[in-house]
């Protein structure tokens, strides 16, 4: 990916991962382990500019060993330290500004944001394809402290980089909510790069790089043209530049889904009650711990109905044929029919799979073994739409016109044919269901997991 990104005219700073797993090894199963000896490793071969997003915060409040080495190799480095805390506050949010995080993109209310830069912290104000907690945060927002916010994507798809836009479209959104135009765009540029250490851009002066764009209007803010480095490189929506195929060296990862023979006992419920935890979905990145009515059959085993917006959800591991399989129940993704399944499963990257009966599921599972990652879509025992990532099960190869219109042929099936919600993205929304630093109630390879107390509870309730 390094070597790739040298091959554009964009600038591309990476950062190592910071918690891979992402919180404690007990509660979910990780592909590898990352420690301070590999972030050392990757700033002296000058491959990446920072630490990614410190998601253990609780490791770092309680003073773990393995997360305050991580932290002070990157503080010794002079390392940005980029940040996620949700929901932390007062003397935990203290700890954790202490540590050297100086920034968090988690914050989905005015009063967390005004917490975090009462403590010196940056914020970046989301506007994702899922997660768009920027309208909300903008509220907050005054010409006093507007100095320490950032707008920010997390988690775009291509097709939404295509047709909506990315921080132009953030700065349209800005503006049509009533944010100066001017101050709006200091919140796109110049607060980002100095609050990354990118001091040598942001802004027109003097000694700094000649990164600028040229736009018909502020308020419509649509880009004419796109310099980088003092040299044209996009005009009127079209790259201007040369390209090559960069997409090489990833043979060792076409096979990254190693599964035995998967079947519907692995999906069994054990309900003693009738009623249980269940997660509940929300606009925003955060879950609901959900204590509803379910029906069961003799045996324990979860019954759907489809007056009931409540289906079976799991987490498969992938990596090393543990055999672990979570299972839980998902309320708030509307499928009524069917199956749908993802490789992408925040942030160790098992299989994730939501579904209305046991046997679509265990044939999506299946297909995504077969297909070594992507997604899936399953009606009546046959596979209805792919969204093929063959890159770790993570990443395309394809290029970006055809993945654009996979991506919404795919979405299109899930929502028409299977009827998932309108307006999730049912990979995205689904990818997001395993990652224990969100509150509240997640699902992962070990069972279901009560990210409050940091740990597995019993679905019964």
């Amino acid at each position: 990916m390094v070597a790739s990104a040298k091959k554009t005219a964009l600038d591309i700073k990476y950062t190592m991962p910071s918690c891979v797993p992402a919180a404690n090894p007990n509660l979910e199963t990780s592909g590898a382990v990352i420690t301070a000896d590999e972030i050392q490793q990757s700033y002296d071969q000058g491959l990446t500019y920072g630490l990614a997003e410190f998601m253990n915060y609780p490791g770092v409040v309680n003073a773990d060993d393995g997360v305050l080495d991580e932290l002070l190799v990157s503080l010794n480095a002079n390392k940005l330290i980029d940040g996620h805390s949700p929901a932390l506050k007062e003397q935990g949010l203290n700890a954790y500004a202490a540590a050297g995080i100086r920034n968090d993109h988690e914050c989905t209310q005015v009063d967390e944001m005004l917490d975090r830069i009462s403590r010196g912290m940056y914020v970046y104000l989301r506007y994702g394809t899922v997660s768009k907690n920027m309208p909300t945060l903008l509220k907050g927002v005054t010409p006093q402290n507007a100095r320490f916010c950032c707008l920010c994507g997390d988690d775009l798809q291509s097709v939404t980089l295509r047709e909506t836009g990315h921080l132009d479209e953030s700065i349209r959104v800005a503006i049509a909510n009533g944010i100066d135009p001017i101050m709006t765009i200091q919140m796109a540029t110049i607060n980002t790069a100095q609050c990354t250490g990118l001091a040598d851009r942001g802004g027109i002066a003097p000694g700094l790089k000649a990164d600028f764009l040229l736009v018909d209007a502020l308020e419509q803010f649509s880009v004419n043209q796109t310099f980088i480095n003092g040299q044209k490189v996009a005009a009127s929506g079209e790259y201007l530049l040369t390209t090559e195929d960069s997409v090489t060296g990833f043979d060792d990862l076409l096979q990254t889904v190693h599964l035995d023979t998967f079947t519907a006992d692995q999906l069994k419920l054990n309900l003693t009650s009738d009623k249980a935890h269940v997660i509940g979905l929300q606009s925003i990145s955060r879950t609901q711990n959900l204590v509803l009515p379910v029906a069961h059959t003799a045996d324990g085993d979860f019954q759907y109905h489809p007056d009931e917006d409540i289906a079976k959800v799991a987490v498969v591991e992938r990596h090393h044929l543990t055999g672990n399989v979570g299972v839980g129940l998902l309320n708030g993704f509307g499928i009524k029919n069917g199956a749908i399944a993802t490789s992408i499963g925040h942030d160790s990257h098992n299989l994730v799979v939501v579904g209305t009966n046991d046997a679509d599921m265990v044939v999506a599972i299946e297909a995504l073994k077969e297909s070594q990652g992507g997604g899936v879509a399953i009606r009546d025992g046959q596979v209805i739409a792919t969204l093929p990532f063959v890159i770790g099960g993570l990443m395309s190869n394809e290029p970006i016109d055809t993945l654009i219109e996979h991506q919404k042929a795919f979405n299109a099936i899930c929502h028409d044919k299977l009827h998932v919600t309108a307006h999730f993205d049912p990979i995205m929304k689904l990818g997001a269901m395993p990652l224990d630093v969100i509150p509240n109630l997640r699902i992962t390879d070990k069972g279901l997991v009560d990210v409050t107390k940091f740990e597995i509870i019993d679905i019964n309730a």
